[in-house]
Parts: C-alpha cells; sequence; structure tokens
C-alpha cells in the first residue's frame, strides 16, 4: 500500500531506491561493526550514499539518460572494487556469521572455565609474570587469531601460566579464548591511539584498550613491572582492579552472573 502510494508520487521510484540503499548499507554497516575495517567501510559508505542519492535525484528530475548510462556502469565498478578491497574484512565478518547462536547451538560457558581464568591470572599476577588475554564475546576475533599461532586446547590454569612464562615461543602478543577454549596465543593486537592513557603503562595496556576500542571482547592485561591486573572492555581500561572485581567483571561481560 505504502510503495503504491509512493511510486504515484513525482520521483517516487527514486525515493524508492534511496530508501532500498539506505536499509542495505545500515545493515552492511550493522552486520560488520566489529571488525577491524569498520570504521573505513562506515565512511565510504557515507560517502557513497551521498553520492548514490545526489546523482539517482539529478538523474530522475532532469531524465538524463546518458548519464544514466554512466552512473549505473560505475556503480557496479564501485561495489566490485570495496568487495576486492576489504575482502578480508568480508571473510571475518561471515566467519563471525557463522559462529552466531542464529546458525550454531548456543554454547554456554561453564562457571569452572571463569574459575580456571582467575586460578591463572591469579598465579601470574603473584610471579610479575606479564600477560595478556583476550575473551572473545559476540564479535568474532578470527582476524586476530589468524596473526598469531592457532590453538585449540582446553582452558586451564596451567596452560595459560606456561603460555606466558617468559622466554616461551608464545609469550609475547596476546591469548585469545573463545567459550571454554584457548584458540590462539602470540596474537597481534591493535594499538589504541588514546592521548588520554597514562604513559607509565605499557603496550600491553594500549593493545588491551585498542583491541577493545574495534571490538566488544573483554581484554585482561597482568602488568609484568607491578603485577597488577587490569582489564579493558568497550574502550574503556580499569587499572589495578582485585580479583573478586575482576570476577565480577567477567561474569557481567559473559552473562554468567547467577550460573553455578
Amino acid at each position: 500500500m505504502i510503495l503504491g502510494w509512493l511510486f504515484e508520487l513525482p520521483g517516487g521510484a527514486a525515493i524508492v531506491e534511496i530508501l532500498v540503499f539506505a536499509i542495505g548499507i545500515y545493515a552492511i554497516l550493522r552486520f560488520l561493526r566489529t571488525t577491524r575495517g569498520a570504521g573505513v567501510i562506515r565512511g565510504l559508505s557515507v560517502v557513497l550514499l551521498g553520492v548514490i542519492i545526489s546523482f539517482t535525484i539529478l538523474i530522475e528530475s532532469f531524465e538524463l539518460a546518458r548519464l544514466r548510462v554512466v552512473f549505473e556502469n560505475f556503480r557496479d565498478i564501485a561495489v566490485l572494487g570495496l568487495i576486492v578491497v576489504f575482502q578480508p574484512e568480508i571473510r571475518r565478518a561471515i566467519v563471525r556469521l557463522g559462529e552466531s547462536p542464529l546458525f550454531s547451538p548456543f554454547l554456554r560457558r561453564e562457571v569452572k572455565t571463569l574459575q580456571r581464568l582467575l586460578r591463572g591470572v591469579a598465579r601470574l599476577s603473584k610471579e610479575n609474570i606479564g600477560a595478556l588475554i583476550a575473551i572473545e564475546r559476540e564479535g568474532s576475533l578470527q582476524g586476530y587469531i589468524d596473526s598469531g599461532v592457532a590453538l585449540d586446547a582446553e582452558l586451564n590454569s596451567y596452560l595459560i601460566e606456561s603460555i606466558f612464562y617468559t622466554g616461551t615461543a608464545l609469550h609475547d602478543g596476546a591469548m585469545v579464548v573463545r567459550g571454554d577454549r584457548i584458540v590462539g596465543a602470540s596474537c597481534l593486537l591493535p594499538l589504541s591511539q588514546s592521548q588520554s592513557l597514562d604513559r607509565r603503562l605499557g603496550t600491553r595496556h594500549r593493545a588491551a584498550l585498542g583491541l577493545s576500542e574495534e571490538t566488544d571482547a573483554l581484554t585482561i592485561v597482568v602488568s609484568e613491572e607491578t603485577g597488577k591486573i587490569s582489564t579493558a572492555l568497550h574502550g574503556k581500561l580499569r587499572h589495578g582492579i582485585s580479583l573478586e572485581e575482576l570476577e565480577h567483571t567477567i561474569e557481567e561481560a559473559l552473562g554468567l552472573e547467577g550460573k553455578g
């Protein structure tokens, strides 16, 4: 009914096309919002949307047949170019979609996994062993896992200590946790460019904050110098928290409160 009314209006077809483009771009941005290329894609999409709207209105208003042909050809080439340029980000988004609860049974994170993680962090903190642990939530961290060494091991405190023990091959970089599995080690994370971060904090803290700015992951840092524990989530860094505060943060972030 509404679409029929729009088509009867002068330039109604153009309005419908604009709405379709807008809804499509919005859906794509929502789909890619946790990937590393989301910011770039968002900017280009705004520019592309503006160009499409401007040319569509111009062509429909003045019935410019030749310009229509040129514009349609350019539009097809631009879409193909974007697919080629952002192929890695698109691949990561497809991987994330395949891991969505919509397409696979929800894997419940058991409380024992939380306790193993806390025990490992407590030992690292006590012995002043530096660590960087990224816990995957809804957004996939597969792109960051690919930058390190892929693993598939049950999460336990002894393995956490072994990975970060000074001198081992995997102690540099981040460990990535997915559910109750350790899926990556020695992974590279993006460094935050925030100017408000305390300059006394090192690269691990900047990497933890950087990941939290680009994804919804929860990242845990253990300082090599002081043994203090920090967390980064939603672009905010909490420094020097207790184990009890860490436990509450993990429970809240992963929806474990009230379980067990």
